[in-house]
């Protein structure tokens, strides 16, 4: 019985989620993640069925100082083409048939409300995917942003990340994003749709391993996603930054976020947005130093009754997924 209330939706589920006139009750998840980088994130269709085909230019011609009678060679730019692949989350609800006649009318909204805690658990699935998804060790999903910006020398974009001087098991990250169509954006596959689809595919027959049966409700959520860095000078991590000396304070955020801040080629591209993701114990901190900040690189913004805090105009976005025992970028 553990097996399948930890499964499935069971009658005591059922009558926890009725207020006191036995309807559907708002459900309040205390758990819930908070993922703003899915708000964030502008999303285009593949170009090359479930991938995308990305011409990276890697290097600027040069021009040619002449002198009379004396030629000029041609130059050209560098380029390099980088194939991004998208991966197919997917997941089925089934609510026994005999408990959703018993909801006598509710049914439906029942139904409702455990749809919305799967798109709520596949949203913080893919919240986490887009910061740490290695497609290295996970090939069915995608390659997400740590994968992309992981060494302080070497790699091609090495020059992004800021090196927070973290050294224990306790590090966490601060990311700078321009999200646009020529610098990064998400990927659907051709000829699908952007975000989780919900289908209902109504009552279904049941088989347990025993051979017996009986009938279901059943839903079938999917989300095919991907991402694409299109341009990596728009992008900059601050990697090693051990959470509890900047829980303590004992961490110049500000400094290690002017230097990233001017890591960006640019701040600001047309159609694009700038957004700053970090998690609650670094928004934390950089909330109660922009209490007391005499600099005014960090502010607090008050919009439509709510405190922003924001570094230089761009907005600071608190992302749980952002996780505190990253291992050390090296």
């Amino acid at each position: 019985m553990a097996t399948v209330g930890s499964t499935y939706l069971q009658l005591a589920d059922y009558y926890r989620r009725q207020d006191g006139k036995g309807q559907i009750a708002e459900v309040v998840e205390i758990l819930a993640e908070i993922n703003p980088i899915l708000e964030d994130g502008m999303a285009l269709e593949c170009n090359n069925g479930a991938a995308h085909l990305t011409t990276i230019r890697t290097g600027l011609p040069q021009g040619t100082w002449r002198k009379l009678y004396e030629g000029v060679q041609p130059s050209k730019s560098t380029t390099k083409q980088v194939s991004d692949t998208t991966g197919w989350l997917e997941a089925y609800s089934e609510l026994d048939e005999k408990l959703y006649a018993l909801a006598a009318g509710n049914g439906n909204a029942l139904r409702l409300s455990e749809a919305e805690a799967f798109i709520e658990g596949m949203s913080n699935q893919m919240a986490s995917a887009m910061f740490y998804s290695n497609t290295a060790n996970t090939p069915e999903q995608f390659m997400g942003l740590s994968p992309r910006f992981n060494a302080l020398t070497g790699a091609e974009n090495s020059g992004q990340i800021v090196d927070g001087g973290g050294a224990g098991s306790d590090n966490t990250s601060i990311w700078f994003v321009v999200w646009s169509p020529k610098t990064c954006h998400l990927l659907y596959p051709k000829g699908t749709m952007a975000g989780v689809s919900r289908k209902d595919l109504g009552e279904q027959t049941k088989e347990n391993s025993d051979g017996s049966m009986y009938q279901v409700m059943r839903e079938h959520f999917k989300w095919d996603i991907g991402m694409s860095v299109r341009d990596w000078r728009y992008i900059s991590r601050i990697a090693n930054i051990d959470v509890s000396l900047a829980a303590a304070g004992s961490v110049d955020l500000s400094d290690l976020m002017i230097s990233a801040y001017y890591k960006l080629r640019q701040r600001r591209v047309r159609g694009g947005t700038a957004v700053i993701y970090c998690n609650t114990e670094i928004k934390t901190a950089l909330h109660k130093k922009a209490r007391s900040d005499s600099t005014n690189t960090l502010t607090l913004q008050n919009f439509e009754g709510k405190e922003i805090v924001s570094f230089l105009g761009v907005p600071i976005r608190e992302c749980d997924a952002i996780v505190n025992t990253e291992a050390l970028v090296a």
